[in-house]
């Protein structure tokens, strides 16, 4: 179940979706705690310096949706302390060479029922 969760659907003018949008973008940009007036109401929220996002685009049903969503922890999260410094023993590290990766762009791919060739993605979702 989810703590709260506030779904608004209706109809805008594209400049009005503009305008939303660039709402949220400042919101975004400004970080912190922010406030977006939608419709009727103000939704308050907290928005951290690291998000993640998810971009959707379907189109079917004679129909084309576009879904943009951020999610981040609802708590605060702290970073990492700055790890030490190395030890001052006079000793300076030595850069390792880099290994050869060997090219897969040379290796047909594994076939499939019937003869054709798989792409990696789709052998990953056969198996």
């Amino acid at each position: 179940m989810k703590d709260l969760k506030f779904e608004q659907k209706r109809s805008l003018s594209r400049l009005e979706a503009a305008d939303q949008l660039s709402a949220l973008a400042e919101a975004l940009r400004q970080g912190g705690e922010a406030e977006l007036e939608l419709g009727s109401g103000t939704l308050s929220m907290r928005i951290p310096e690291e998000l993640r996002s998810e971009v959707e685009f379907e189109v079917g049903d004679g129909e084309i949706e576009l879904e943009i969503e951020f999610t981040w922890p609802t708590r605060r999260v702290r970073k990492a302390a700055p790890r030490p410094p190395e030890a001052e023993s006079g000793e300076k590290a030595v850069a390792k060479p880099a290994r050869s990766r060997k090219s897969t762009a040379a290796r047909p791919a594994p076939k499939a029922a019937g003869g054709a060739r798989k792409t990696k993605r789709a052998a990953s979702k056969s198996a």
